[in-house]
């Protein structure tokens, strides 16, 4: 095949020299394709931090490409006009003539979808390679899921532990079993957390600072803001962001995983899925060095664990279900949820204090970690019955870590029960009691979490026993709910309809909570 003729594209998140298309096209005859695409930044209403993550990373990953001595065609953000990405990889190729382009699968559907359609109507030959990013391929995940009635991660798991020989002592768990879940959820004591190792941070290159001014210019009315930016943008500055978690954080991930506390944006997390997700680091290298400090005796087996199984279980687990079930995912709506999501937020000015801060430092870092997005922001818009395309679009927008695939089953199905139990087996709600256990933040909030009822009720409190009461039945059926169902059933008919008239007027001033 003539190399004039043949292309490979890059898209943003597939940043690995390792990327299947690259390894099936060599330096001395691949000419790759690369566009920044100001609609991408506009599908949803993206934060800056994001936006900035991945434009420096995709200029840095085309130098390294030349370096390789590939030949590329890229396409900044003032080069592309209103075009799509896949408009501008189409003008491309018939700027230069290629007739057939390699590429990785990309991550999100919607893409998939473009770029099929558009090979078809431009008559491009267009090959998708299984991306060799993942540790589980989509068909093997298929065919996986197709042996249960009900699909949980726990069981997926256990195969790619097996599989993969990860925290095994023979055919046995290492450890003795194969969760260490409930010794990963401690609070922060009261006096706070203390002094904790802060995460590697690199001070913006003049890429960056270019990619800076260009975000401002484009898109100056974009949430969030570039000043705290310190996020990896080559594979250099990950695999040092990686190392200084396993050597400085990892030791106490684990207990603290879950805790929360005022002005602590990333705890002892470790703050690498963006670099995972953008491929420049390998999701199984992350695992190695992981069980590596367990076996080397730097960190005990519930921490190594805890961090491993979000890897190796829950993030393969999301891809595979996602591509399972989309596009029905995305339209998903199986509690029939219906308010709009709130003004704020987009910007964290709301009275609930750990609102406040879980969005506040949102929009100022791009991150909040599992806790923060499951049951506090997520936890909120289930129990409010937001509209899950608006959660979900928001959850897209403002993460540096959010693609698709893997943002869509985690907010749809995990947060909002949206899918109606497609792959968990309850709807995950909890009351402000919860809040206050893992936090500080009732400290000082105008509402009371004890209080679900009168002028200081939790809004959480209030909303929690509201969605006791209007979902009773389906709560009552289910084992792992039935506790609940059976509280709200001691409610006499005064107390209930007192609820009700709560749960009311919380929905009518949801913007001034």
């Amino acid at each position: 095949m003539s190399s004039t003729k043949h292309a490979v594209v890059v898209l943003g998140d597939q940043l690995d020299l390792k990327n299947p298309a690259l390894l099936a096209n060599p330096p001395e005859t691949a000419h790759i394709l690369m566009v920044e695409s100001p609609a991408e930044s506009t599908v949803v209403w993206v934060h800056k931090v994001r936006i900035a993550l991945f434009l420096s990373a995709m200029r840095h990953f085309a130098e390294e490409l030349r370096k390789a001595g590939y030949a590329v065609h890229y396409r900044k953000l003032g080069d592309t006009g209103k075009h799509s990405l896949v408009e501008g990889i189409g003008s491309l190729c018939k700027q230069h003539g290629y007739t057939s382009i390699d590429m990785a699968e990309p991550g999100e559907w919607r893409l998939e979808q473009d770029f099929l359609g558009m090979a078809k109507t431009k008559g491009i030959k267009l090959r998708l390679l299984d991306d060799t990013h993942y540790l589980c391929t989509r068909a093997e995940f298929a065919k996986w899921a197709s042996g249960y009635k009900q699909m949980r991660m726990e069981y997926f798991y256990r195969e790619m532990r097996k599989r993969t020989g990860v925290l095994m002592e023979g055919a046995e768990p290492a450890g003795g079993k194969w969760n260490f879940d409930t010794e990963n959820r401690s609070a922060f004591p009261k006096s706070g957390p203390g002094t904790i190792s802060p995460p590697a941070a690199f001070e913006p290159d003049e890429i960056t600072k270019e990619v800076f001014a260009e975000v401002e210019q484009h898109f100056p009315k974009h949430p969030g803001t570039l000043a705290n930016f310190q996020w990896p943008v080559t594979r250099e500055q990950a695999l040092k962001a990686l190392d200084t978690f396993i050597a400085t954080r990892f030791t106490n991930f684990g207990n603290y995983q879950d805790a929360m506390w005022t002005n602590t944006p990333f705890g002892w997390h470790s703050l690498v899925s963006s670099s995972i997700n953008l491929h420049l680091l390998h999701p199984m290298e992350v695992v190695e060095k992981a069980e590596a400090a367990f076996r080397e005796n730097k960190v005990d087996i519930a921490s190594a664990e805890g961090f491993i199984r979000q890897i190796l279980g829950w993030r393969e687990f999301m891809r595979g279900v996602y591509w399972l079930d989309m596009p029905k995912m995305r339209d998903d709506n199986f509690l029939q949820a219906k308010l709009d999501l709130p003004k704020w937020f987009w910007t964290g000015k709301t009275q609930m204090n750990c609102l406040k801060d879980s969005i506040g430092q949102t929009m100022d870092h791009g991150y909040a970690h599992h806790i923060q997005r499951l049951m506090v922001i997520g936890n909120f818009a289930l129990l409010a019955g937001l509209v899950p395309q608006q959660v979900e679009d928001w959850f897209l927008a403002v993460y540096v870590d959010a693609i698709e695939w893997v943002e869509l089953p985690n907010v749809a199905g995990m947060a909002l029960f949206a899918n109606g139990g497609r792959f968990t087996s309850k709807p995950y709600i909890a009351s402000g009691a919860y809040i206050k256990r893992m936090s500080n933040y009732c400290t000082g909030c105008k509402y009371k979490p004890s209080e679900k009822v009168g002028d200081d009720a939790c809004p959480f409190t209030t909303l929690y026993w509201g969605f006791l009461d209007q979902h009773e039945k389906m709560l009552s059926a289910n084992p792992r709910t039935g506790l609940m169902a059976k509280n709200i059933a001691r409610l006499d008919d005064a107390q209930r309809t007192a609820l009700r008239q709560k749960v009311a007027d919380t929905f009518k001033n949801i913007e001034q909570l």
